[in-house]
């Protein structure tokens, strides 16, 4: 499993995830908020499913010289 989410990508993921999951148990939004889980978990583990899927990569390119 190689990463593909880079840092940027990461920080949003985990900042919007952790959001969302909070708004999600006060009750300000409905159940949709809960997917602010898939959010941190990608953020966190620097993966995502569907970017692998299609090929993209945040991830900073490393210089092979």
């Amino acid at each position: 499993m190689t990463q593909n989410v880079g840092g940027i990508d990461r920080i949003l993921r985990i900042v919007v995830g952790l959001v969302l999951i909070g708004l999600a148990a006060t009750g300000t939004v409905g159940w949709w908020g809960w997917l602010g889980v898939v959010l941190l978990a990608t953020g966190a583990l620097g993966w995502c499913p569907p970017y692998a899927i299609f090929g993209f990569n945040t991830c900073a390119m490393k210089n092979k010289t």
